[in-house]
């Protein structure tokens, strides 16, 4: 139970340094954006956000998992840091010089002929990020979350400054004439373009504020070492690929495959883009686990009794999902309020987005094992069989016409595949007993619970506080009901607690 205990409390302070800052982009872009943005341009900026994402995976690498593996022995965390970090700093100035030259051909490519700036604003972000990716494993590693914290949330007050003051007060301060000046500032007439640029200062002051763990390095690649973490984060490479393409294809493929003209596509993929903003509680769980899990697992990988705390770390992840595709789901009345009106058709593709979401997490949780048994090659192939079904299933489904609910159909379908899968390779290779009842009993009452929410819907009609009010009985019912379930270990914790 203590190691349990020490997770729990790594993924609560981890939870902050990742919820506070996407909750804020959340509850102060998101609305604002879905509401000066067309949902073409929201598109836009969605879709080459996805991109970024793409080459994020590559351009690291992967090495910051690499460095948690071989960081483990204190004599070699320096060396591990500075040969890792001096290879990224070196690849990135390549890969930026490159794509930059290259700017206006791939503006052309991706249908932007007449903003190249876009693709300019996409490369710096891309350079600058992956230059903060060691220093930021270094501080998960040196188990440093409020540092983590702070730099995170500065990048997102910044960003979020920026956007207000270059959407909003720029065009209002710029018909006068001693505020003219400021046109100079960013690109005028061009919210995109504006968006891009503010998130390209946010990721210049994240740099800064990591620089001097560059400075304190030790200049030198230890170039053994680095095949060896090149050998074996390769693999992860492939499954981060796959998995940015499971989770971010769909507003692409809409672009391109879509029934309508581009800016009929792009609109149409904006949509989509605002719906998934809305799981987003589930995602940030997800990420702040994942942040708390992968340096504690290989830091505790030899403790006595750590297989046991993973079978108790997926039946806690199941629970706490269910729990948020609930809260969810029975207050979606006004939690759509957050989109702007054009973008709440999407609203129907939450629930199976939330779902998709509760199976990334339990494939994240079931796939621990092949990065501590040196098997990452098996979450490789298992990603990319999850990336062929979403590529299949979302050209056959966008090209019958099924629009935005083709990528989110498609997303649950996949990660349904991904954890079967992950799990039955866990259990022939690093066998882990899991509380499959338990785990199966929590999401099949979370399901039923929902569905009686959307009875109350039909019956209650347009009465928005009755169904807020009745679907409030029914999440305290759902967590009697777990309350009655896990009665024993509830009482075994309160009797531990009062020994203490």
């Amino acid at each position: 139970m203590s190691l349990l205990k020490k997770l729990a409390g790594e993924t609560a302070i981890y939870g902050m340094s990742s919820i506070l800052p996407r909750l804020l982009n959340f509850v102060l872009l998101t609305p604002f954006l879905t509401r000066v943005l067309s949902k073409a341009d929201y598109g836009i900026f969605n879709d080459l956000y996805s991109y970024v994402a793409l080459f994020n995976i590559l351009l690291t690498f992967r090495l910051e998992t690499a460095y948690f593996r071989y960081a483990q022995k204190q004599e070699d965390v320096e060396r591990a840091f500075s040969t890792s970090a001096l290879f990224l700093l070196l690849s990135t100035l390549v890969f930026t010089g490159i794509a930059l030259f290259l700017a206006q051909p791939i503006a052309d490519l991706q249908q932007y002929p007449e903003h190249p700036e876009f693709i300019v604003a996409l490369i710096l972000i891309l350079g600058l990020d992956t230059l903060t990716s060691i220093p930021f494993a270094r501080l998960r590693f040196d188990n440093r979350p409020l540092r983590f914290m702070g730099i995170k949330l500065t990048n997102v007050i910044v960003n979020v400054l920026l956007v207000f003051f270059y959407l909003y007060f720029c065009p209002k301060l710029e018909q006068k004439a001693a505020w003219q000046w400021l046109q100079y500032l960013h690109f005028k007439d061009n919210m995109v373009g504006d968006v891009f640029l503010a998130n390209v200062v946010g990721s210049a002051v994240n740099l800064l504020q990591v620089l001097p763990t560059y400075l304190r390095m030790k200049l030198g690649i230890d170039w053994v070492l680095l095949r060896q973490m090149l050998r074996y984060s390769f693999p992860l490479i492939i499954a981060g690929v796959a998995g940015v393409i499971n989770q971010f294809i769909g507003t692409p493929l809409l672009k391109f495959l879509g029934e309508g003209n581009l800016n009929q596509n792009l609109g149409e993929g904006g949509v989509y883009a605002a719906a998934t903003k809305i799981p987003v509680m589930m995602n940030l769980f997800t990420q702040a686990f994942n942040y708390a899990a992968e340096p504690f697992f290989f830091r505790n990988a030899n403790e006595k009794g750590s297989e046991k705390v993973y079978g108790q770390v997926a039946q806690a992840f199941t629970l706490v999902s269910c729990v948020a595709f609930l809260g969810i789901m029975l207050n979606i009345d006004w939690v759509g309020l957050f989109l702007g009106e054009n973008f709440r058709e999407g609203l129907a593709t939450v629930p199976v987005l939330l779902l998709a979401n509760l199976f990334l997490g339990l494939f994240t949780t079931f796939s621990i094992w092949y990065k501590l048994a040196d098997r990452t090659a098996v979450g490789g192939w298992i990603a990319l069989g999850g990336s062929l079904i979403t590529i299949v299933l979302n050209v056959v489904l966008i090209k019958q016409g099924y629009s935005y609910y083709a990528p989110a159909w498609t997303a649950l379908v996949c990660y349904i595949f991904m954890t079967l899968v992950s799990y039955w390779a866990g259990q022939k290779y690093h066998p882990i007993q899991y509380p499959l009842g338990r785990m199966s009993l929590y999401l099949v009452l979370a399901l039923l619970a929902y569905g009686l929410s959307e009875g109350v819907r039909y019956w209650a009609q347009d009465a928005f506080w009755v169904i807020l009010s009745i679907n409030f009985l029914i999440l305290l019912a759902y967590f009697a009901a777990i309350a009655w379930i896990e009665k024993p270990l509830i009482n075994r914790l309160l009797a531990r607690k009062g020994q203490e």
